[in-house]
């Protein structure tokens, strides 16, 4: 890919070569902090050999050690999904049911982009759970009734209908009406729910609030990047309204009861030469820096000029933005947030710092990218989006640089400042956000393996970063204090402290600590240098964390994405739990298990613990229509495949986890 502007991207892109300065700017980072004590803090001493595996757990005393009161259940490569003894799981809301007044039911026979805008989108990725009403805030009565807010990152046409028999096939054979549908599929969905009798959650089909955004949603764009001339396009010469959003990958929700999308891999949909771009000589770092090589993984560009960079050079720039949406108003229009800069964002966590100012974390998903936070000029105002409006435009975007000592510092992606000036092609605070990547860059921040989701456990205020892997660390940049294995194929996670604790941890202070929480894949191989709680089970380790979920006692709840791997590892992606402080810490229990070929997004829960949502994203990826490796969740013949939401609640009603 990097020798020519035809290579073909895939799907599991971590691997995607990025043309970037790999510069020694982390220099001192390459002093290996894996023999400092301090680096698993809490793992006692962290090496798990096989014999410690034995027939379960490692030790006698280890079966206390977890406070976690679930048995947990075997690791799986099934057509089907499992649930720990004791809890139920069930399908809540399956692509193409239906949502929207009118909406028709689904028929996989007779596939149209008219009834797809009406239905549950592909694959779900981020959950978001909003009381109702609004400002409801956390009483028990905020858990039985609420909105449902879900992205659709990405579609799997192989196999939704017949025709294709691999993802290659989908440039040159999509023809106008596979990319309606496909473009319908994409987005988010909005729907009502409530919890019934006996705990059983229901949606509510038709609701008032329900909603479906999509690739051809009109959205507008704010904040430092809005307006400038390089968002500017023949159909909006503005430079401030947009039509569509797409690859939504993980989010998050504001104070104010609204809710933030991610736009990951916008690579995958633009096509076209990009040296003969009019604009090529401006973009061309730009081009390159986030993958836009001439060839989209979607064949939109045929029936939409806009995804053709020969066509709109400047369309590309308009994609890679946080998207806010408020999920209570289905009338109002969602924005694109220039402030929180451009990248493959997988998600932002909103928390208010102790000072009132708004933080954001947020994970830039390739590998040797970086981790970022957001803090915000204001103060959050209550719950009012209209006084909180102008907090997500007026900030001070940051890159981390994490030291082999352990400090972590916050570097600000500031115009004029340091190397952010005319110098290096920055003219302004909106060339800063557009080309963030570079920014990040050239201010020193650290490659990280791959950073997914970082998000924040209120209950102690510590913040952690799922890095899913790198196999190409070693090869083209060594390893380093806070990525310690060469060809990463299983990914780790890295524990950031900030100041203070729980309620009072200064989010917003530009200096913290860091720590590897822990290293994953299979500890009884010698090879993966994986490291956890030293009485981890055989069915305790997992691969590949993606993103996190965390209950009202912190502990946290791990979603995982082996991509094509499972085969290799012989385990399905599921969730995994474990204590992050005490004696279970990184003590890791297979709780849940996705079916064959998926991946388990966005673990959330309800106010009360009582349900815990999680998405199953393209279950049977890897396999074609006719001979899926799962018909999940339908098991009919000929049914596709199904992404789902999936609802677990404990038999007894209990809170989930004990």
């Amino acid at each position: 890919m990097q020798n020519g502007f035809d290579e073909f991207p895939d799907h599991d892109d971590d691997d995607v070569p990025i043309d970037r300065p790999m510069a020694s700017t982390i220099g001192a980072l390459i002093e290996r902090r894996l023999a400092r004590r301090e680096l698993l803090r809490g793992l006692a001493g962290a090496a798990v050999g096989a014999a410690a595996l034995g027939a379960g757990i490692g030790r006698g005393e280890a079966a206390g050690a977890s406070s976690l009161g679930f048995k947990e259940i075997p690791h799986a490569l099934d057509p089907n999904m499992a649930v720990a003894e004791g809890y139920d799981a069930q399908v809540l809301l399956a692509w193409g049911d239906p949502i929207l007044k009118r909406a028709l039911a689904f028929n996989h026979k007779i596939l149209s982009a008219a009834a797809q805008v009406t239905q549950f989108g592909y694959n779900c990725d981020f959950i978001g759970f909003l009381p109702l009403p609004r400002g409801l805030g956390t009483s028990s009565g905020a858990s039985d009734h609420g909105l449902l807010c879900v992205n659709h990152e990405y579609t799997n046409w192989e196999l939704m209908a017949p025709g294709l028999t691999a993802k290659r096939d989908v440039w040159q054979k999509t023809t106008r009406r596979q990319a309606a549908i496909e473009m319908a599929a994409h987005g988010h969905s909005v729907v009502e729910i409530g919890r019934k009798g006996g705990g059983r959650w229901a949606y509510v089909a038709g609701g008032n609030r329900n909603r479906r955004i999509t690739a051809q949603t009109r959205m507008a764009i704010s904040g430092p990047a809005a307006g400038d001339d390089r968002l500017r396009t023949s159909a909006d010469r503005s430079g401030r309204k947009v039509i569509g959003t797409m690859n939504n990958c993980a989010g998050g929700v504001t104070p104010w009861g609204t809710v933030l999308i991610a736009e990951e891999n916008f690579h995958y949909y633009f096509a076209g030469d990009p040296r003969q771009s009019a604009n090529y000589a401006r973009e061309k770092a730009s081009y390159r820096r986030y993958g836009i090589r001439g060839r989209a993984y979607y064949g939109w560009h045929k029936f939409h000029k806009r995804f053709n960079v020969e066509a709109e050079p400047n369309e590309a720039n308009r994609f890679g933005w946080m998207v806010e949406i408020d999920p209570y108003d289905p009338a109002s229009t969602p924005v694109k947030r220039t402030a929180l800069g451009r990248m493959k964002h997988e998600g932002a966590d909103m928390v208010v710092a102790p000072d009132g100012r708004l933080v954001a974390y947020m994970g830039d998903d390739q590998t040797f990218e970086y981790i970022y936070k957001y803090v915000s000029a204001g103060r959050v105002a209550g719950t009012d989006p209209a006084a909180n409006a102008r907090l997500l435009d007026d900030g001070t975007l940051y890159a981390a640089r994490l030291e082999a000592d352990g400090t972590l510092e916050w570097r600000p992606l500031v115009y004029g400042q340091g190397p952010l000036t005319p110098v290096n092609r920055f003219r302004t605070q909106a060339d800063v956000l557009i080309e963030t990547r570079r920014a990040a860059d050239l201010m020193g921040a650290t490659p990280m393996d791959r950073p997914e989701e970082v998000e924040v456990n209120r209950a102690t205020g510590r913040v952690y970063a799922a890095l899913t892997k790198n196999s190409r660390r070693g090869r083209r940049k060594p390893v380093d204090a806070a990525n310690p294995r060469a060809r990463n194929r299983h990914g780790h996670i890295i524990e950031i402290i900030a100041p203070g604790s729980g309620a009072q941890t200064d989010h917003a202070a530009t200096k913290a600590r860091w720590e590897i929480f822990l290293l994953a894949g299979d500890p009884r191989d010698e090879n993966v240098g994986a490291k956890y709680h030293p009485g981890v089970s055989r069915e305790g380790w997992f691969a590949n964390p993606d993103n996190f979920g965390f209950d009202a006692k912190g502990r946290m709840w791990i979603g995982s994405d082996q991509g094509p791997d499972q085969p290799r590892n012989k385990i399905a992606d599921g969730v995994y739990a474990t204590d992050t402080a005490g004696p279970g810490r990184a003590l890791t229990r297979c709780f849940f298990t996705a079916p064959v070929g998926a991946e388990l997004c966005s673990p959330t829960f309800t106010p009360d613990n009582r349900t815990l949502f999680v998405s199953v994203q393209h279950p049977a990826e890897g396999s074609g229509f006719d001979a899926p490796l799962t018909r999940w969740p339908d098991f009919k013949d000929g049914a596709p495949p199904r992404p789902a939401v999936v609802t677990i609640t404990k038999k007894d009603g209990g809170v989930i986890g004990g």
